[in-house]
């Protein structure tokens, strides 16, 4: 890491420390499939494996932030203006079920504005990472949103929700009056890379209701430094208080979002 400062450094290195455990753990969930009750513990423990690594690197670099994270308690810190936002694994259901599609999410929030981000997706080895007005990369590579133009072109991203979770019928909406404008949908199980993806330009969109903030923190930092724009659904929401977001690049972004938006 020859570009980023510090606090990314310490990123890099808490999310790199975090999935080598969780690569370890993910080559074992297969020899685990016959039981899911003890495929489920297991996997469980792995993630809160990996947020202990996350906080133990984090607070040690930076013992005043404070941290949010998904699995546990919140820690107030003395600085009140810094704390992380920490997904220590993004996609857990691909996870258990043996998809290598997954990954650590680490955002540094400063005065409620992210200014750091990194997701690490350790099965492909790819490090998405963005400081506030220093741009985004993968790995050693600049990334910009896609220059597509036409929805006809266009792939997106969304999640569908499941079980109990909230928006289904929102989201059938949303899919009907968008997919006979574009090139395709997919749904991969993991909101922090498909961020990263329309970051990197593989995704020209994504759209999804009732996030959580250590989904979607690192990737709105990631897209907005790519180049893309990224809002609530409703315009007057609060991205990372509603979880719910569009991101785009910056040619479609209007067109997409007044499609999402129409069911609103």
């Amino acid at each position: 890491m020859t570009h980023g400062s510090a606090n990314i450094n310490l990123m890099v290195k808490a999310a790199r420390r975090a999935g080598r455990s969780l690569l370890h753990d993910f080559r074992e969930v297969e020899n685990l499939q016959v039981s899911m009750k003890g495929a489920g513990d297991f996997v469980s423990k792995a993630d809160i494996r990996a947020e202990e690594l996350i906080r133990e690197t984090l607070l040690e670099g930076r013992p005043n932030y404070g941290l949010l994270g998904e699995e546990g308690a919140t820690v107030e810190g003395k600085d009140p203006t810094r704390r992380w936002i920490v997904d220590p694994l993004d996609g857990t259901s691909n996870f258990l079920h043996g998809l290598p599609h997954w990954a650590v999410s680490i955002a540094l929030e400063h005065k409620r504005e992210i200014v750091a981000a990194v997701i690490y997706d350790p099965a492909k080895d790819e490090l998405f990472w963005a400081e506030k007005g220093a741009g985004c990369w993968m790995n050693e590579r600049r990334m910009r949103v896609s220059a597509r133009n036409r929805l006809v072109e266009c792939l997106f991203a969304t999640g569908i929700p499941f079980g109990d979770r909230r928006g289904l019928p929102e989201t059938l909406q949303d899919l009907a009056r968008l997919m006979p404008q574009s090139a395709g949908m997919r749904r991969f199980g993991s909101a922090a890379l498909d961020l990263a993806w329309v970051a990197a330009g593989r995704f020209d969109g994504f759209w999804e209701r009732g996030l959580k903030p250590w989904d979607i923190a690192a990737g709105i930092l990631l897209v907005r430094e790519a180049g893309g724009f990224v809002e609530p659904i409703l315009p007057e929401g609060d991205l990372l208080r509603d979880g719910d977001i569009i991101a785009a690049n910056d040619r479609i972004f209007e067109r997409f979002a007044t499609i999402i938006r129409a069911g609103n």
